[in-house]
């Protein structure tokens, strides 16, 4: 039973009515809903009592002057309206639709959804977030069974009792993001007239933390990585251009000028799936990076490598095709899904958890700690911002760089694990692995022996075949031995001479030294 006429207290503007319960309801027009396109009313009950009309007197002025001064809400949409009409207007690159959807999916329509937007407040928002900060599933400390599968099925060990989990502080903050811009919008359409986003307390920063491989492991990457020629490259210009996965997939041969040592970036592949486009770049610009000399020797000989295979085919190469392709034309892009799993599976076989990204973070770090300026390592890195990001996300290297020696990325580089002949040909240098191989035995022996000073300067060594009987090898193992000793500079030997141990120089042996020098000359 609702309330009749001659129950309505009509006034000026608004009206007070009296409900069955005797309680008193006011009632002021407040405009037409955007969205409905209904009479939209603020309304406000005044339950019954002595007072009751003298209250609902100063609830119909004070929402009189809510209208006036137009911070009333002008729609009754609920928040769940709210982020499908943002959904629908949001014009952003597929994965970040799909992460947004993912976020307003999960978190903000089950929490939120179904509450009035004109009634989000401050006190509302803290305590989403704090729901958030405690359990990513909204438990609201009920104790249940969380199954490995929502099918029917026999549980077994997979199928545990739920504990509470915080959602990650990164994804708060996209939640955050998620909220602010619909209800930047929701303003901007005159759906309510304060942002109740600014009454409450936002999610904390993330620290940027980032873990670049160290010299070490990027020395070990390098060489696990050249075991596969086309690989290796991606792998070594992920590290010199700190170029993303995607802007690596679709680089292609004709931006790729090595006469004059430069690398065009003008799009990147997105994946969803197994769905994958060309697209800008994640800040929508095209860029140019310079590349150190050993990275051009690196591109031509590969580009050789692949003319070659293509060759064998009966195929050229595409003049526009992609850099790093798995067709023989070089015709299609890589997925950049297919690269990162392909690299964490690597690094995993090094024993190290590591995504390519880290390779992104290990070029930005070694060219701040190198004095390269931070301007220019983010225009090679593609930061917008004119630096605030790279400054921000790398600011522990700046204060580094300040006591180290100024240099560039390319001294810094480990060394490929592969040679050019003069004809241009790429050749490995690595071997495969043999764990306790005799010849590595025999070439330890041999180095203490050298470094302890049983065998000094100007001694002539053990013949190949006084070792090979010494160790019960063949003379070939012996000799493959002293190949390695002779490598690093520790021996020396000439035609028609027996092998002897080398001279040093400042306690180091002279062929290593000469070796450091003529590299140093070179670079």
């Amino acid at each position: 039973m609702g309330a009749t006429k001659t129950d309505c207290k009509r006034r000026t503007r608004g009206e007070v009515e009296t409900l069955p319960s005797g309680s008193l309801r006011v009632k002021v027009y407040a405009g037409i809903d955007p969205l409905s396109g209904r009479r939209n009313y603020l309304t406000e009950t005044i339950p019954a009592g002595p007072t009751a009309e003298k209250d609902a007197e100063k609830a119909r002025i004070r929402l009189i002057n809510q209208v006036d001064e137009q911070r009333n809400p002008r729609t009754k949409a609920n928040v769940n309206q709210l982020m499908d009409r943002y959904l629908e207007l949001l014009d952003v690159d597929t994965n970040t639709r799909k992460s947004y959807e993912g976020y307003i999916n999960n978190h903000i329509r089950p929490l939120l959804g179904k509450l009035s937007v004109g009634k989000l407040d401050g006190e509302t928002l803290d305590s989403f977030y704090k729901i958030l900060r405690t359990c990513r599933v909204h438990c609201g400390g009920k104790k249940f069974i969380e199954h490995r599968t929502k099918r029917p099925h026999e549980c077994d060990a997979r199928c545990k009792q739920h504990e509470c989990r915080p959602l990650a502080t990164s994804s708060i903050r996209q939640v955050h993001w998620c909220l602010s811009g619909a209800l930047k919008r929701a303003i901007r359409w005159h759906w309510i007239t304060i942002n109740p986003l600014d009454q409450a307390e936002p999610p904390k920063a993330v620290t940027p933390d980032p873990h670049p491989p160290t010299p070490e492991q990027a020395a070990a990457i390098v060489n696990e990585a050249f075991k596969d020629l086309p690989w290796g490259m991606l792998v070594w210009l992920a590290m010199t251009t700190g170029a993303r996965r995607g802007e690596l997939c679709a680089l292609q041969w004709h931006l790729l000028n090595l006469d004059n040592a430069a690398l065009g970036i003008r799009t990147s592949i997105g994946q969803d799936g197994s769905k994958t486009w060309e697209k800008d770049t994640k800040t929508h610009q095209q860029r140019r990076i310079a590349l150190d000399a050993d990275t051009v020797a690196l591109l031509r000989a590969y580009r050789q490598h692949c003319e070659s295979l293509a060759a064998e085919m009966a195929r050229k190469i595409d003049p526009h095709g992609r850099v790093f392709s798995s067709s023989i034309d070089h015709s299609t892009w890589l997925k950049p899904d297919s690269v990162s799993q392909r690299y964490r599976r690597m690094c995993e076989r090094l024993g190290w958890d590591m995504s390519i990204h880290d390779l992104r973070h290990y070029s930005a770090t070694e060219l701040i700690a190198s004095g390269v300026d931070v301007r220019t390592v983010a225009g090679r890195l593609g930061h917008g911002g004119g630096g605030a990001t790279t400054l921000r996300v790398y600011s522990a290297w700046v204060s580094e760089a300040d006591q180290r020696a100024a240099g560039n990325l390319s001294a810094r580089m480990p060394s490929a694990p592969i040679e050019i002949d003069p004809v241009g040909t790429p050749m490995t240098t690595l071997r495969p692995e043999e764990p306790n191989s005799p010849y590595k035995k025999i070439a330890s022996d041999l180095r203490g022996a050298i470094s302890c000073g049983a065998l000094r300067p100007g001694a002539v060594m053990p013949t190949v075949a006084e070792l090979a009987a010494r160790y019960n090898v063949s003379v070939g193992t012996a000799h493959r031995a002293i190949a390695e000793l002779k490598a690093i500079g520790l021996v020396t030997a000439s035609r028609g001479r027996r092998i002897v141990v080398a001279e040093r120089e400042g306690g180091h042996h002279v062929a290593a030294v000469a070796s450091l020098r003529a590299k140093r000359a070179a670079k």
